[in-house]
């Protein structure tokens, strides 16, 4: 992931919420989704992978009703994807990020914004959503 020190900063502080209060933690995974695919680094396999099975997990949490909470159980589900190849990142300039979610003074005002700002950057991945939902089948049959 590549982001500016101010972003991972922020990004950290809003982890800090999540694991320092167990009322703010149900939504931790799509959190971590979505920070990454809104910084998904260059092409090469690392990034590769790591975008893929984020996009993957947005998409059963979003779109599949998935629950968040059972994030390490859906990863090691997908983890069996097919080969997964580099998705031409969209642009991310107006979209909401980590600074939407920081003034969120209670668990359910954050869950909110946490869902609000994972909806948003999913629907940044719209050119995308065919391949991610078609990694998903293919890793869940």
């Amino acid at each position: 992931m590549r982001s500016s020190p101010a972003c991972w900063r922020r990004f950290g502080e809003i982890l800090a919420r999540e694991f320092g209060d167990p009322a703010y933690s149900a939504l931790h995974q799509v959190t971590v989704d979505t920070y990454a695919v809104q910084h998904p680094g260059i092409a090469e396999r690392r990034a590769i992978q790591s975008v893929g099975l984020h996009l993957m997990t947005l998409c059963l949490v979003l779109e599949h009703g998935a629950d968040p909470r059972e994030g390490p159980k859906l990863h090691k589900r997908i983890v069996q994807s097919p080969p997964l190849q580099w998705l031409d990142p969209p642009p991310m300039g107006d979209r909401l990020n980590v600074i939407d979610v920081l003034p969120a003074r209670s668990p359910a005002e954050h869950e909110r914004l946490v869902h609000a700002w994972a909806r948003d950057v999913w629907e940044a991945w719209t050119a995308h959503h065919d391949t991610v939902r078609r990694w998903v089948r293919h890793s869940l049959s």
